[in-house]
């Protein structure tokens, strides 16, 4: 299917391959403005909503300009976290100890409700992605948000939450929902998040906050975490992120591309055990597609658009009929059935967006 699909792909303009991929991404979003992480007759789970995942999947109507899907869709996660309103006050009123206690990363995306099975629920890192596009939305974009005085209130509480939990050295799951360990990239996220929002109208964040995060940032980098020296989430504190000093962006693509970088994608960290290939999960890691997208995007905007365009080539060879999959098995044309993945077909798009930025017209 995949080679049948490439040998159609680079007959079709940049034009008309971002307007395909749009409508394929289109289709994972509900009426109530939340995208499915894949498609929504999946059995695999991923026909329910992440915050994280919503927050990657509406980049790519931003870069094309497609604000009124962007504000519905940060219309009903303002929505989300002002139905569990109760419980985000109690955990401001004492730090989390239970994992149900901290904010669900996974939500039902037609009645917003909660999943209560345990899913490494403690993910700071959504947290911050939602603050940090707000604040840019908000700053950069003049998009009007905030639209009254409950969103107001409710993005204070995240910044309290925040404050809480002590993101700066809790013990999360992380952007893979897995160990729980200080994650840089989700210590980065909170980072970002509190940086964008806290010049904004009624909004209340304490600047010793953001200067904790830092010095974990500091302490840590260019590691993950203490087990991990290198992983794909440090990509976000590059892009979109930005917290990341001239020298630690240089040590983290450098680590990525020498040690997770493969043919069809990019490993998420050494000995990852999601769809590994080796019965025993050792050294046959999941190829993910996303991150081919992540690194495009990242030398475009470091101006280095020989080394971009080499990775958007690379991506071309992962789409399938359906659209660009999780993951590939290792060293294999055969990938998951979480096909398309809301995240990858969003960051293939704004790759293709910025890398051809003067062809296209909004």
């Amino acid at each position: 299917m995949a080679k049948l699909a490439n040998k159609i792909i680079p007959r079709l303009s940049y034009k008309q391959l971002i307007k395909q991929h749009l409508e394929i991404l289109k289709n994972l979003q509900y009426e109530s403005g939340l995208f499915a992480a894949s498609k929504k007759d999946s059995n695999t789970g991923y026909n329910k909503s992440w915050l994280r995942d919503n927050f990657y999947e509406c980049m790519a109507f931003e870069v094309i300009g497609d604000w009124a899907t962007v504000e519905k869709t940060y219309e009903a996660l303002l929505k989300v976290f002002l139905k569990h309103e109760s419980k985000i006050d109690y955990a401001i009123s004492s730090k989390p100890k239970a994992k149900h206690e901290y904010i669900h990363a996974r939500i039902n995306p037609e009645t917003f409700e909660e999943f209560w099975e345990d899913w490494g629920n403690k993910q700071n890192d959504s947290i911050g992605a939602i603050l940090f596009r707000i604040g840019e939305l908000v700053n950069h974009h003049q998009r009007q948000i905030l639209k009254n005085t409950d969103h107001v209130r409710i993005v204070n509480k995240l910044v309290q939450y925040l404050d809480s939990v002590q993101y700066w050295h809790d013990e999360d799951s992380g952007m893979w929902e897995e160990d729980e360990e200080v994650h840089a990239s989700s210590v980065g996220a909170c980072v970002a998040g509190l940086k964008a929002v806290k010049n904004l109208p009624g909004m209340i964040v304490p600047e010793d906050i953001i200067m904790k995060g830092e010095q974990t940032l500091r302490e840590l980098l260019p590691r993950e975490s203490k087990k991990k020296f290198v992983d794909l989430a440090l990509l976000s504190l590059i892009w979109p992120y930005n917290v990341v000093t001239e020298k630690q962006r240089e040590d983290v693509l450098k680590n990525v591309e020498y040690l997770l970088l493969k043919e069809r994608g990019v490993v998420r960290y050494k000995n990852d055990h999601y769809y590994n290939k080796n019965p025993d999960g050792y050294s046959e890691e999941a190829e993910w597609t996303f991150g081919l997208s992540w690194l495009a995007i990242i030398y475009e905007h470091l101006g280095n658009k020989r080394k971009a365009k080499q990775f958007l080539e690379k991506i071309m060879h992962d789409i399938t009929p359906e659209g660009l999959p999780e993951l590939y098995f290792c060293n294999s044309s055969e990938h998951n059935e979480n096909n398309p993945l809301g995240w990858s077909e969003s960051l293939f798009i704004v790759a293709l967006h910025d890398l051809n930025k003067k062809f296209i017209k909004k």
